[in-house]
């Protein structure tokens, strides 16, 4: 019997039993056999959601990860059609050194190429081109008792838009077909500068992104008083020139899972210390590979193990650029005084393409992520968070929460109802019965 599966953030502890099958043929049969034998199921990629949207309320998924082959390229449109287990990464390997390259990507490539839909995920230049969902052409969707459709701009449209960000809950993807963007090289030209607090990286960000196709900001979570938001930013592009060779970095592992935390107040405040000053004062140019650039925790594989055996929660919510900073703050305070938070805090700006789906993530406005150690004492602070963001007309990711309120949920996604009306009625997640009972 294969291995349990789980979300990325080990929490909540679910395991479940994957139910393979080697053919897109096969998918429609597998599925009617977990359906009949257990009510529900739910589609699963390669389990990088970090909470509960990945899991099925039936504890059955159908691991889609082995349908992963290339159905149709066309490297003079830059398009690509492939099955939905394939991952971007590998989606990479074959399309740079053709001279395309994604037109978004999330954090990590790991993640599969439905998975990827289902969340609507989104990169460093949504500023610039929206979500993942904008980019996607077609999609093939296999719904109970009505087959394989096939869903885009112009054909089975509601169920293209409840699809994309619809968390898998629409019927099963088995194939797409996404739009590239043009490269002429792999390597990335990228301008680097520490800044001193919140106000500096408001600063930057009105500067600079519009500037560049990508923007990103690590942030000290743990900074305190005049010095709170400081952190590092970027800003990228690819290079005019050079090869398109992809990456060959040798990849780490972390080869088990400690029985604690190995993140906790001393070494996160050491290691964001030691990152700050690592980083230069004065505006420095760098050229490097583009995989240190979007996916810096790619080269380690299982880095979730660092949190131990309770896992973690990644805490992501997106907020109104009317009130970005004076809300920003409030967060960062929080969290600072907390004394809780993670070596790697992201914040970016969102920009206000909209997105094709009914769910999508981002809003104009500011994006703050951060993973805590799962312990006892996330509940008060999250609800101190949670407060901040409800009352800014923020909202969460469902991507990567695993604990938000139904009340939350269905505020800040109000598109909710439109898209349960068009839920497979055998798929169902532990996240929407969470967020919709």
């Amino acid at each position: 019997m294969s291995a349990p599966l789980y979300s990325w953030g080990r929490y909540p502890d679910f395991p479940q039993a994957g139910n393979t099958c080697s053919w897109r043929s096969e998918v429609h049969a597998l599925r009617d056999s977990v359906i009949a034998s257990h009510n529900t199921s739910l589609p699963y990629g390669n389990g990088r959601s970090y909470g509960d949207s990945c899991l099925s309320e039936s504890d059955q998924v159908l691991h889609m990860r082995s349908l992963d082959r290339f159905i149709e390229v066309d490297w003079e449109r830059g398009t690509v059609r492939a099955e939905a287990g394939a991952t971007l990464s590998e989606i990479l390997a074959v399309s740079i050194p053709q001279g395309w390259f994604l037109s978004v990507t999330p954090g990590t490539q790991f993640v599969t190429l439905g998975g990827a839909i289902a969340n609507d995920v989104h990169g460093k230049n949504h500023h610039l081109r929206g979500t993942f969902g904008n980019h996607v052409r077609s999609f093939g969707l296999l719904r109970h008792n009505q087959g394989l459709l096939t869903c885009s701009l112009t054909e089975n449209f509601e169920l293209y838009a409840a699809s994309i960000g619809g968390l898998g809950l629409t019927g099963v993807i088995l194939w797409a077909e996404i739009q590239l963007i043009p490269i002429r090289s792999s390597q990335i030209d990228t301008t680097v500068v520490r800044f001193g607090n919140l106000a500096e990286f408001f600063s930057l960000s009105a500067e600079l992104d519009h500037q560049h196709e990508y923007s990103v900001a690590w942030i000290d979570c743990l900074a305190k008083g005049s010095e709170i938001g400081r952190g590092v930013f970027f800003v990228g592009e690819h290079a005019r020139y050079g090869s398109l060779d992809k990456n060959q970095r040798s990849k780490r592992s972390v080869p088990l899972t400690p029985p604690v935390s190995l993140i906790n107040n001393v070494s996160l405040r050491t290691f964001n210390a030691a990152y700050w000053n690592a980083h230069p004062s004065e505006r420095t140019l760098k050229r490097g590979n583009y995989e240190p650039f979007f996916y810096p925790l790619d080269r380690i594989l299982h880095w979730n193990r660092i949190y131990g055996r309770k896992g973690f929660q990644q805490y992501q919510c997106v907020i109104p650029d009317a009130v970005a900073e004076v809300v920003a703050r409030e967060l960062l305070l929080a969290i600072s005084n907390s004394g809780q938070g993670s070596f790697l805090a992201v914040l970016k700006r969102c920009g206000g393409i909209p997105s094709p789906g009914l769910l999508s993530f981002p809003l104009a406005g500011p994006s703050l992520a951060l993973d805590f150690p799962q312990k006892a004492d996330l509940v008060p602070l999250f609800s101190r968070l949670d407060a901040i963001v409800r009352e800014a007309g923020g909202r969460l990711y469902p991507a990567k929460d695993a604990h938000m309120s139904g009340n939350d949920f269905r505020q800040a996604y109000p598109a909710w109802e439109q898209l349960e009306a068009l839920r497979d009625p055998s798929l169902m997640s532990r996240f929407w019965k969470r967020v919709t009972v």
